[in-house]
């Protein structure tokens, strides 16, 4: 996913993608007792331009990454440090050198047999295919698609964006002044599709990721985290509320006339981190990271959350705890027999499901109950400091044990390391 905000946290959004970029020299040397961890931090692209804003993306197994400034991405070999390419985006402006004409890439992922890269241009996102160079031959750039809704306007703005099985999904503004804020379906296989207005107000999108089921892919979803305005305006309430929603892979949107076109399996659950015994809550997710499993329901979501009082947290979820949410929970405000199909079930055909299954997905998306963390009195870890960022990697040590190495970024550049240590048993501990 790409998540954009405002300059200062682009700036931390930089630092920690130069972390992930790290991560490839991460190495661990264990002994029976004490783990120690060296990272290379030495790294450096030969590229003398002063830039306010990157997007870097690094294809799986690869040592090449691409980094994406103002209307162009170079290719770098990590292993070299070389910039292999500096490939040219023809954008449709004028004046390159106004920061509101410039065209700042915003998006780069990796869609069918391409790259797609998006960028502001001039206010006009646009989108292009390019395919990277092989055998010293110069990379192809091809005029794609309107990037309206994929890329932001203004490389500031709130967005984000997914590719799974060969899907594109996004979240960014439909117009300049950063309003109609949704996720939507925008490109590929399936049909687009997006929000009904009323589900969400004024979000901030902080991750989406897709939780594969090899043996049951009709039920395959994608799961959305995200910050949105508090309804409750009373004075002691915090003014944002955190939230995860999911959609079905499979939704083609309701029949003409309801929900055409729209998701008809949106479901949303308020997103616990707290100490309930003291009835403090972090209410603001920062960030989020999923450790995925090859077992879908054994996948742990990381998500970093601040407080009121300039704490911060982060709690651990179980995906398979956060997915019965959906599955077993009332829908608030909606008091009648729950229809059959359920409200949220995946099928094949959405456009035939029942009239009551939808509507009660179009008046009532959020579940009354809430997702709380697999350590449930407490967050996993609390501090002082202001975090922004959180990565995890998964490491089996010498002696034979899984380590969560967690990283977490300040917003004054450091960066901080801990461990978490999963028994074989799977049962999570608080070693940090």
């Amino acid at each position: 996913f790409r998540r954009k905000s405002n300059i200062n946290e682009d700036k931390m959004k930089t630092a920690c993608q130069s972390l992930l970029l790290g991560l490839c020299f991460l190495t661990v040397f264990c002994s029976w007792t004490i783990p120690r961890l060296t990272l290379r931090q030495d790294f450096q692209i030969p590229y003398m331009k002063n830039v306010s804003h990157t997007v870097l993306y690094s294809r799986g197994g690869s040592k090449i990454l691409f980094v994406g400034g103002s209307n162009y991405v170079l290719m770098v070999d990590v292993n070299t440090d070389h910039i292999i390419e500096n490939i040219s985006l023809a954008a449709n402006i004028d004046h390159l050198c106004e920061s509101s004409s410039e065209n700042m890439v915003t998006v780069i992922e990796e869609l069918q047999d391409c790259l797609l890269v998006c960028g502001t241009n001039g206010e006009q996102p646009k989108c292009w295919n390019v395919y990277p160079s092989e055998n010293n031959h110069t990379s192809k750039v091809l005029e794609s698609v309107d990037g309206i809704c994929i890329s932001p306007h203004i490389y500031s703005q709130n967005s984000l964006t997914l590719v799974a099985d060969g899907d594109l999904y996004a979240a960014a503004p439909l117009y300049k002044d950063g309003t109609s804020l949704q996720f939507r379906r925008k490109a590929g296989n399936k049909i687009n599709m997006w929000m009904y207005d009323a589900w969400i107000a004024e979000p901030t999108f902080i991750s989406a990721f897709f939780a594969k089921r090899i043996e049951d892919p009709i039920n395959e979803k994608i799961y959305v985290l995200f910050r949105e305005k508090n309804p409750d305006i009373s004075p002691e309430a915090d003014p944002w509320l955190s939230r995860v929603a999911r959609v079905c892979k499979t939704d083609q949107g309701g029949p003409k006339g309801l929900l055409q076109n729209i998701w008809t399996s949106f479901l949303k659950a308020r997103l616990v981190c707290a100490i309930p015994s003291e009835s403090l809550y972090f209410n603001r997710l920062q960030d989020a990271f999923v450790l995925h499993s090859e077992d879908w329901r054994d996948s742990r979501v990381y998500a970093l959350f601040s407080s009121s009082w300039n704490s911060t947290a982060v709690c651990i979820y179980s995906l398979a705890e956060l997915d019965d949410i959906f599955e077993s929970s009332t829908f608030k405000g909606y008091s009648d027999d729950i229809p059959n199909p359920r409200p949220g079930t995946c099928v094949n055909n959405s456009k035939s499901l029942p009239i009551h299954t939808i509507t009660v997905i179009k008046n009532h998306p959020e579940m009354t109950d809430w997702i709380h963390p697999i350590q449930k009195h407490s967050p996993f870890y609390i501090s002082n400091y202001n975090y922004t960022k959180i990565v995890v990697d998964r490491v089996q040590a010498a002696d034979e044990k899984m380590y969560h190495v967690i990283l977490l970024v300040h917003r004054i550049l450091k960066i901080f390391l801990y461990l978490h240590i999963c028994t074989i048993n799977k049962k999570l501990s608080n070693n940090l």
